[in-house]
Order: C-alpha cells, then structure tokens, then sequence
C-alpha cells in the first residue's frame, strides 16, 4: 500500500447487487425458453473454473476466444481474462441454432451477452486470443476427482490450547453485582444491534420478505406464485472455532440450523465463508482441516449438502514484530425451506402474561462466552457445551412445536447467553421479563453462559400445564422461567429496569463506537 492506494483498483472484485438481479431474473428466462443445455455462474477462477468445469462434467471440450469476453477494462491481458474474477456473470451453453433466443432475453434486460465459443470433443479446452492459442489442456487436469492437484499441508496443534486447557471454571469468581455485569456485557458490539450498518442499505429492493416487522432468527422471503419461502441465515462464532476448531467448526452449521428451525424453516442446504490466516503456518492449517471436518460432521447430520462457498487465507496483522492470524471463522450462510409460510415462527414476546420456557439442559459452563471475554477479559477458555445428536433431537422437537402451534415465538441461546436472548426477545414489542434463575446451575453460568443447544419460547398461559405433559411425554429437558411482563425486567425478584433503555443501549453501541 501507498499514498497513492486510494485511486488503485479493489483488491476485492466489485459486487453490484443491482446488476446481480438484474442477471438472475434474465438467467431465469433463459431457461424458460428451453433453449439451455447447461448454465454456471462464474466465482472463483472465473473463466477457467467454468469452463473446466462444464467440461469436465459432461466429457466434452470447449473452444473458447478471450477476445469476445465483455471485459470493464480496455487491454487486458488474455491471462487476466482467464482469472478474473468479476461477479454477475453467467457461462451458458445453448442449443446450436437458438443463440438469437437467447440474446432476445439479455436484450431485454439490458446486459451484455456474447457467443464467446462452441463445445468441442475430445475433453480439452483450447483458449484463443485475437487469433493466437494461448492455452491447450485436458478439461478433468482442472477438476478435483479428475486429476487437479490435492495440498495436503503439514499441521500442527496450536500451542494456545494448552492455555485453554488451563481454564478452570471454579476459579472464576461470581460477580457481586449481576445487573452491573449484565449492563457492561449489553454494551458489547458482538452484541448490539447492527442497523447502523444495515440500514444504510434499502432491504425492501425487489424482495418478498416477510421479517421487516416480524423478527425471527432467519430472514424469511416468501416465493411469488406459491405459499412456500425461504428462510436465510449466516453462522459463525469465531472463538469458539478458536477454543475447539473441530467443535467450533460443528457448531457454526448446527447454529445456523437452530436458526433457521427457529424461523419455521427446514435447513436445506449451506454456503460458506471460509477466513484463516497463512495456510503455511501449520497451525493455521491445523485450524482449517479441523474446522473442516467439523463442517463436514454437521452438515452431514443436518443433511445440508455444501453447494458453493469461498475460501480467504492469509488474514492476519503484524503486532509488535509478530504476525498475528485472525480467529478462525468458517461462516456459515444455510438456506431453509417452509412448505407453507403461515408456519413461520418469530422471536418476539407477544402479550404480558405469557409463560416463558427454556428448552434444553442448563448447564454450569461459560467457555468462551461474550461475558468472559468483554466482562472478565479472560481470552483463554474451552468451546462451549456442545452434542451433535443432543442439538439434533432439539431441532426436531423444535420443528413439531412450531407446526402444532403450540408456541408464540422461539429465539435460541447463542452469544450472551439466556439473558441476551430474553433481551432480545423483549424488545420488539416493548414487554419485558420476570424470570427466576436455576437454583442448581452458577448464576452467572445460567444468563450469560453460551453452552449450545438451548432455546426460549413463550406459550399462552392457558396452555402452559398441555406444554409441560407434552414435553415430558417427549423426554425434553425444560424449565418453565417466567412470564413475559409489560416493560418491566425483573431477575431473581430484582428490578432490573425498563426493557425501552436496554433498548436504548442496544440500539445506540454500535453508532457511538463508530462515530
């Protein structure tokens, strides 16, 4: 970087969402006319990787001329054409003699569409450059399975986990003033709210969706036409990849289930953001293979096939001589399927009076909880509570309450533990809390613990003794907390305030940091 780094190009390629739709709907069109014989959109390696990939797939070869490529800039090298990776683009093949049915449709939505080469057989890719042959090679050399290069790089166990497996929960001395700590971890910007970001973006622009004024742990849209939508969310708690990659790694797909089950939805398929530092640095690789396979265990157990994703290496920042790499994050976006919108569930507390559960096993664990970290400052600490099957047979009985209609809203327990999660819950409505912590768990374990696989509803009162058989009959661990109060928040019987200047703070962190 220089002075003169402002006039330079992104080092990211630049995203147009605008252009992106715009794309999307022209694509959709296209298919309609039957004219495609296959179609993929152009990410990592650009060209290459679509080209190769096509080809390899279907056994065939393509004869591509780079000179035809639509490119932003004049004089690119046929190299650059080859890797760029400019977004909203499309790699389409269609059916010989309907080109102009197809160029009709791009037409109409006012973007370039060029016939930039012909499949060929024999397997290999032949690119061509203003008449010249610039590169011949077998389309399956390209391919992972077909003979592309596998890095398998050397890994080794990272020496700060053996600070984190010094930890000791019963060293932890318990706060002499719960509210105190409560409102200092309310002031955490992992916590607050991040409308100072979000708003300054229109997310009402060509979408259906249906959580502008009904919150829920997923943003859901509704499918035009149908009575189905879907629900969206992206995951990633990056201290706990940090504290156990393998676990954290599980917990990133497991949470963005929770998620997206929380919003009435089945989880169906992920994406995924991959950032880690050097790849060289064994340690670093020790945190990317086992996240990995963390990954892999989860998805495999959600039944959430991985159809795309990313990978950025080499995060990481020089402090006082030493290069320091980024917490492991494997963020995690998961799309979810509702049958019937009408099913979908919302976070919010709906009326005084309501009777407020906590489903799932409490527990007395604070590993890496927001609360250690911003209250306690303490960076070394284990991966929270987590069970795969536990968390899975959860979902499930989640997903039968939601379709009984049994209950008024559901908001899992992730960063900032039961007391975040009732916050949360509280303030969209302006109602607030009376709850009574478990006698049998440390306090501060039980409202700002973070274990997984826990989750707060809200059923009407009327029907809370019907609940409780049923969760029992279930075999669900439960605790009926509270009730759901008009503004007021009360733990343990202690007046904690009014739920609108929680709110206030919550709304506000995030500005005043920034500003």
């Amino acid at each position: 970087m220089s002075a003169d780094s402002h006039e330079d190009l992104p080092a990211v390629q630049v995203g147009d969402p605008f252009q992106e739709k715009l794309l999307l709907e022209a694509s959709l069109e296209a298919i309609q006319t039957g004219a495609l014989v296959g179609m993929q959109d152009m990410g990592a390696a650009g060209i290459t990787c679509s080209t190769s990939e096509m080809s390899a797939k279907a056994g065939c070869g393509m004869r591509i001329d780079l000179s035809k490529v639509p490119t932003r800039q004049a004089n690119m090298k046929d190299w650059e054409i080859l890797l760029s990776e400019s977004q909203e683009r499309m790699l389409i093949v269609c059916v010989p003699g309907r080109e102009a049915e197809i160029q009709a449709v791009f037409d109409k939505w006012d973007l370039p569409c060029e016939q930039i080469g012909e499949t060929t057989a024999g397997g290999r890719l032949e690119y061509f450059y203003h008449g010249e042959k610039v590169a011949d090679v077998p389309a399956d050399t390209l391919v992972l399975g077909g003979g592309a290069p596998v890095y398998v790089r050397e890994q080794q166990t990272p020496a700060y986990l053996k600070e984190i497996e010094k930890f000791d929960l019963q060293k932890i001395a318990q706060p002499a003033d719960y509210q105190f700590a409560a409102q200092k971890l309310w002031n955490s910007p992992n916590l607050a709210s991040k409308n100072w970001i979000t708003r300054q973006y229109d997310s009402m622009v060509r979408t259906g969706t249906m959580t502008t004024n009904r919150p829920s742990d997923a943003a859901v849209v509704y499918v035009k036409g149908t009575k189905k939508a879907l629900a969206l969310t992206t995951d990633c708690n990056s201290a706990y990849v940090y504290a156990d990659p393998w676990k954290g790694g599980m917990i990133a797909v497991a949470e963005a289930a929770r998620n997206i089950v929380c919003a009435g939805g089945e989880p169906v398929a992920i994406t995924n953001c991959l950032n880690f530092g050097n790849p060289y640095n064994p340690e670093v690789y020790y945190q990317f293979a086992q996240a990995i396979r963390g990954m892999g265990d989860a998805c495999r157990k959600f039944e959430t096939p991985v159809t795309g994703g990313n990978v950025s290496f080499y995060n990481q920042y020089t402090h006082n001589g030493k290069v320091i790499p980024v917490y492991p994050t494997p963020t995690i976006g998961m799309l979810g399927i509702l049958d019937d919108c009408e099913q979908m569930m919302t976070l919010d507390f709906k009326k005084e009076g309501d009777a407020i559960y906590l489903l799932g096993v409490s527990r007395d664990d604070l590993g890496s909880s927001e609360y250690l970290r911003t209250v306690l400052h303490i960076e070394y600490s284990a991966c929270p509570h987590f069970d795969l099957e536990e968390e899975y047979t959860l979902q499930q009985l989640l997903k039968k309450v939601i379709r009984k209609k049994q209950v008024l809203s559901a908001h899992d327990v992730s960063d900032g533990g039961v007391f975040t999660t009732l916050v949360e819950s509280a303030m969209p409505r302006g109602l607030g809390f009376d709850v009574r912590c478990n006698p049998g768990i440390r306090k501060d374990a039980w409202l700002f613990g973070e274990a997984q696989s826990r989750i707060i509803v809200t059923v009407p009162t009327e029907q809370a003794g019907a609940f409780e058989r049923f969760l029992t009959a279930e075999n669900t661990s439960f605790e009926h907390i509270g009730a759901v109060t008009g503004g007021k928040i009360r733990v343990d019987g202690e007046d904690w305030g009014n739920v609108s200047a929680w709110k206030r703070t919550y709304d506000t962190v995030l500005e005043n940091i920034m500003n």
